[in-house]
């Protein structure tokens, strides 16, 4: 049933409220005209592509930034916002993705950083114990307060920002993509976390791709396309097709466009890969034309094996074997040369060069092909690039366009634009969809059916379970550094299947 609709009336007065909101960046308008409303006790999901201009607006609640124009209410009362600290002042926190902890600090000195309990010059530890301790209590979780936060899990670490927003008093938090990283089962314990700050009265802000949370979890959704606001309506109102269609502004036929495949036979052969405890006796192979996706939980393996593979790991015991020939891999210099490619989970840290721009991020694993006489030809260069940035319909102003300024979805294409100039015979996608909006997804799943018509191997390591049956011709699933399961009639599985897999 939805909450909102059996809780809250259309004369109560908004927690926030937001009118005509513009906002302009040189050369690009990211908000024109937006309005919101987010009431006491209730979840608003905040969608929209990349660059659709959520980040812009909740920037603008939580003080980053000033809008040119509009006006907001807090609880009815005009306020300015000009700066995180009259954020704060007002009962909004901001929980980024990126989170903002001293993560070298214990849970309760992060709770009170800057507000630490005083007397006489000295701290009140017992005090902030005492209040840490009720904090935790009150969101229903049990975190030790004298612990490091680089020891906590990612989902700790995000309670940890949720009691943070709490000791300040919050009325309105706001959580940006807050089950990016989290496992199934962290989700849950997340959704647990909101059900019961929503029945405390707090307004919560979701922003998030994924829409099957959008639909489990908020009362509301709201809808940014190119800076503007297209509709915000009751989620008993709308179905995943609905949405798509509002964030894209168009019909997709379909939100898995999965190709029947030609697959033949074995490309990329890894036998009784090991490595300490993450990686325990790991064989898959992957085949001609085929998508295989390698799923479980966060913390099975997956990751650590495609690493293996690609050599930025050492094994410590194990082969790899591409198109019947055994492969020396011994770092990534060695799986790139033999034609095996790997798009990393964290494309920021660990697939661009974001201070670069998008030219000098194509070349740099291809400047032999570049310079073949010791200095680069920017003509070929040029071309190259064009012809991928065409192919994959990358939306770039110049080619000198930093790669930070990129959306998710554009950064993932200049991933793969390089790799695809090394003509790599496997590619590793690891979490292809990962912080990319639903518009994006579908060029990417449409680029993986591409590449398989190739008779390229793909092997999509995924959290998204929905992902994996979508799009696969077949399934790993690993547990604990093993490979816990198979499933090859990919049609007919189901999430429970892969589940019972992942956990038993």
């Amino acid at each position: 049933m939805n909450e909102f609709a059996s809780g809250v009336s259309d004369t109560d007065i908004p927690l926030v409220q937001m009118r005509g909101i513009t906002k302009s960046f040189p050369g690009v308008d990211a908000l024109r005209n937006v309005s919101l409303d987010l009431y006491a006790g209730e979840v608003l999901a905040l969608l929209g592509e990349n660059g659709a201009g959520k980040s812009t607006l909740i920037k603008i609640l939580g003080g980053a930034h000033a809008p040119d124009k509009g006006s907001l209410q807090i609880h009815g009362n005009s306020e300015v916002i000009a700066g995180p600290v009259d954020a704060r002042r007002l009962g909004i926190s901001v929980i980024y993705q990126e989170f903002n902890l001293v993560t070298a600090l214990s849970v309760q000195e992060n709770l009170f950083l800057g507000r630490e309990r005083t007397r006489l010059g000295l701290l009140r530890k017992r005090q902030e114990r005492a209040q840490a301790d009720a904090l935790f209590r009150r969101i229903g979780v049990v975190v030790d307060p004298d612990a490091l936060c680089r020891s906590l899990s990612v989902a700790q670490q995000q309670v940890v920002e949720i009691a943070k927003a709490l000791a300040v008093e919050a009325r309105v938090i706001i959580m940006d993509e807050p089950s990016a990283a989290l496992s199934p089962r962290e989700v849950e314990r997340l959704f647990a976390v909101i059900r019961e700050l929503k029945a405390q009265g707090i307004g919560i802000l979701y922003v998030t791709h994924r829409l099957g949370e959008v639909m489990e979890i908020a009362d509301r959704a709201m809808v940014l396309r190119d800076g503007e606001h297209v509709e915000t309506r009751p989620v008993s109102e709308l179905t995943r097709e609905s949405i798509i269609e509002m964030m894209v502004g168009r019909r997709l036929s379909e939100e898995f466009p999965k190709k029947p495949a030609s697959i033949g036979g074995p490309r990329l052969v890894a036998r009784n890969l090991r490595r300490g405890a993450v990686v325990k006796d790991v064989s898959l192979e992957v085949n001609r034309g085929e998508i295989l996706a390698l799923t479980g939980l966060v913390g099975a393996g997956r990751t650590e094996t495609a690493r293996l593979i690609f050599g930025a790991d050492r094994m410590e015991s194990g082969s790899v074997n591409l198109d019947g020939e055994k492969l020396v891999i011994r770092n990534p210099r060695d799986a790139i040369n033999a034609g095996i490619c790997l798009l990393t989970e964290d494309r920021k840290q660990q697939g661009l060069v974001l201070g670069m721009g998008v030219i000098e991020n194509f070349g740099l694993p291809n400047m032999r092909s570049f310079a073949p006489w010791g200095w680069i030809s920017q003509l070929r260069e040029r071309r190259a690039m064009d012809g991928h940035i065409d192919r994959l319909q990358v939306k770039i102003s110049t080619r000198h366009q930093q790669a930070q300024t990129l959306s998710g979805g554009n950064q993932q294409k200049v991933v793969l634009a390089k790799w695809l100039e090394r003509n790599a015979e496997v590619i590793i996608f690891d979490e292809p969809t990962r912080g990319i909006d639903v518009g994006a997804k579908y060029e990417i799943y449409q680029l993986l059916n591409h590449l398989a018509d190739q008779g390229k191997a793909i092997l999509m390591i995924t959290s998204e379970l929905p992902e994996a049956l979508g799009m696969a011709d077949r399934i790993l699933v690993m547990r604990e550094g093993r490979i816990n399961g198979e499933i090859r009639a990919v049609a007919t599985a189901t999430q429970e299947q892969i589940m019972e897999m992942a956990v038993e």
